[in-house]
């Protein structure tokens, strides 16, 4: 399969997944290898990755938002890679302990495709906690529902289980999220006085940096 063929066909399974999870795994393929599945989750990451960048220009300034945006759309897919290796790993094990006679390439396909959820959950991000609470709830289900269609387990079990683990990762969400927030106005402080991300003159931007490092100084128990 060439590039152009191949990024259609995960357009096309992106928009199934979007419109009838159902369908797209009642009729996944559940063999064939890693390839197809690991570069759906890139291409998903990678995209993700670009729409945070394009949000950080609404309030890193340009030298941030470069800086976060090669951050996104590099450091984002391998993280999402190696995620989606542990997350079909400890949902194998839930699979096995219900009852699932599936492989674990089964397993991982049921998780890389459900990858379509994380650009979705970059744009609700804007909103303060919406993002992570969506994504978290859109997954369990997605994974209710290949527990049900792929694994041919009950769904009332599945949503039990799956239920009980999104709440568990909601708080978790929750928390990390409250954490990033409240570092931010120190991150954005530190952003604002690097060069070229604000329109200062020469004298004010030396001003600035200057106050920085006396603030850093202080805070290491050095004087100047």
């Amino acid at each position: 399969m060439d590039d152009k063929a191949r990024l259609t066909t995960i357009i096309d399974d992106a928009g199934r997944m979007l419109k009838d999870p159902a369908g797209f795994y009642r009729d996944m393929q559940k063999t064939g290898g890693f390839l197809d599945p690991l570069i759906y989750v890139v291409v998903m990451a990678a995209g993700t990755g670009l729409i945070i960048a394009v949000l950080s220009l609404l309030g890193a300034g340009m030298t941030g938002a470069i800086a976060i945006g090669l951050g996104a759309v590099v450091v984002f897919p391998v993280f999402a890679v190696i995620g989606s290796f542990i997350a079909a790993t400890i949902l194998f094990l839930i699979w096995k302990l219900l009852g699932s006679n599936e492989s674990y390439e089964t397993g991982y396909r049921c998780v890389a495709y459900a990858a379509v959820v994380y650009p979705v959950s970059a744009v609700l991000g804007l909103v303060p906690y919406l993002g992570s609470m969506v994504g978290v709830v859109w997954g369990m289900y997605l994974m209710t529902v290949a527990t049900s269609e792929v694994h041919r387990l009950k769904r009332k079990t599945a949503y039990i289980v799956f239920g009980v683990l999104g709440v568990l990762l909601i708080i978790s969400n929750i928390g990390a999220e409250r954490e990033s927030r409240r570092m931010a106005p120190m991150q954005k402080t530190i952003s604002e006085q690097l060069p070229g991300n604000e329109y200062k003159a020469p004298v004010e931007a030396g001003e600035a940096v200057d106050e920085f490092l006396k603030g850093f100084e202080k805070a290491t128990g050095r004087s100047r």
